[in-house]
């Protein structure tokens, strides 16, 4: 049985039990139950804010393309004021899905079965033959409209919600935004894809990819050890931290939300004595970002981003920058630096999202991005190294994708669904001193508070009432 009010499963199990908050354990279970994925799709997918699209992929007035909010398919359209809308894709006729196509440009969306039409901001247009008054006269036309989510726009990222009456996108957000404004909206034209998303399907709970996406550090160690010995990490003989060691890596801030949002802060003052030959505390935070500018930046465009930022997420920006981070509930993001063999640093930014397609799938997708003002030769680099290291053939994204159906395998065990993921590793010390950003913070090595801030929010999503 399965009730808002008492979250209890057909076998008499509480969701809230399928958490100990006071251990830090997760039951293996939540990665496989058909019923607890189900109350997924209505308590979170449907409640809170999921990123859905880009705004450079539907530039012009009529673009749209199809996208999943959970377990339903929505529209993300611009119509002819500009104005970008998400609408549920399914007709309110006889449900078909208004359309079948990922993309495409209309001012019209007709539903093939019985031809209903709809403009892109969803708003019913009409049905054929219109004096025989096809869809009837029980409903006005207003009442036929799609369904409509609320929409918001942050950095060109569009966010999406059903819960209309629920807290607002910067209530959402909270303390990450002081650090997602240094990767989202940190220049004055913005971002832009490069290119239409990839994507491919993994047999997979969509949980084991998200709660590594939320800043898990460790598996790096492991998972991606040929980062240190033949990748981008890998050091010449006598180098400082040379060999496989990609422990260095390791160090830094962590950042952690209420509302499970989090970030990897790695430490660049090694990157930037190595550049300059000087101790970084010899330099302004301006010249720092000058002589290693964040991926996807050019030195001639710092004085931009630090005319947009506030003092304090300047100096963050060049000491401990985020990284690799998520959004809740199902997306990543990874602004990197990665050193070239010609002594250069090339910067890859991609986002991720999992979108779930049941118990045990998901589709992977990828989107790579660029600052609308990165010079063309410097998009196809990070095109190019983005796509070798994090896209769907990915050297990293095979690593990951590797483990996620192996969990969600075990989690189908009589035996092994009992057994529970742990989350023990605490960070012992807080923000260093002086650091400029809010939130939970840990600083030294990585620990598991980040990836257990996702599971926290998701039992209070879950456990919620109403």
């Amino acid at each position: 049985m399965l009730t808002r009010s008492s979250p209890i499963l057909s076998d008499g199990t509480k969701v809230s039990d399928l958490i100990n908050l006071d251990t830090r354990e997760v039951k293996m279970r939540v990665l496989s139950d058909a019923e607890v994925y189900q109350l997924e799709m209505e308590r979170i997918f449907a409640k809170t804010w999921v990123f859905l699209a880009h705004e450079t992929e539907i530039p012009n007035a009529g673009d749209f393309v199809q996208r999943d909010m959970g377990s339903d398919s929505v529209l993300v359209t611009r119509d002819n004021e500009g104005q970008v809308h998400v609408v549920l894709n399914v007709c309110t006729h006889r449900g078909m899905k208004v359309s079948t196509l990922d993309a495409g440009n209309t001012q019209a969306h007709l539903c093939i079965y019985h031809g209903w039409a709809f403009k892109p901001n969803g708003d019913f247009i009409g049905a054929p033959v219109e004096k025989e008054c096809m869809h009837g006269k029980t409903m006005s036309k207003a009442e036929l409209s799609l369904t409509k989510a609320r929409v918001a726009i942050y950095g060109g990222l569009i966010f999406a919600t059903w819960n209309v009456d629920g807290p607002s996108f910067d209530e959402f957000l909270g303390d990450a935004r002081f650090y997602y404004d240094t990767l989202w909206c940190r220049t004055t034209k913005g971002m832009e894809v490069l290119g239409p998303p990839q994507r491919f399907m993994i047999r997979a709970n969509w949980k084991a990819a998200a709660e590594q996406g939320a800043s898990d550090g460790f598996h790096t160690l492991t998972l991606h050890r040929w980062l240190g010995e033949i990748g981008p990490y890998a050091r010449k003989p006598g180098e400082e931290g040379g060999g496989a060691d990609l422990t260095p890596e390791m160090y830094g801030i962590e950042v952690w939300t209420d509302h499970g949002h989090t970030m990897r802060c790695i430490d660049l003052n090694r990157k930037v004595r190595r550049i300059t030959g000087k101790d970084p505390s010899e330099l302004t935070p301006q010249e720092k970002l000058t002589v290693l500018p964040p991926p996807g930046l050019t030195p001639e465009m710092i004085p931009d981003v630090v005319s947009r930022l506030s003092p304090e997420q300047i100096r963050m920006m060049s000491s401990n920058p985020p990284q690799v981070g998520n959004f809740f509930p199902n997306g990543l993001f990874e602004f990197i630096y990665l050193p070239t063999p010609d002594g250069k640093v090339v910067g890859a930014m991609a986002l991720h999202t999992y979108v779930p397609v049941g118990p045990d799938k998901f589709m992977f997708m990828n989107w790579i991005l660029a600052e609308k003002d990165t010079p063309p030769e410097q998009k196809a680099a990070m095109l190019r190294i983005s796509c070798q290291l994090l896209g769907t053939s990915g050297m990293v994204e095979q690593d990951d994708s590797d483990t996620w159906p192996h969990q969600t395998i075990v989690a189908k065990g009589a035996m092994s669904r009992n057994i529970t993921l742990k989350y023990q590793a605490r960070f012992e010390t807080g923000a260093p001193e002086g650091w400029p950003g809010p939130g939970h913070v840990g600083s030294g090595f990585t620990k598991d508070d980040t990836n257990w801030s996702f599971w926290t929010y998701w039992h209070e999503l879950m456990t919620r009432n109403g």
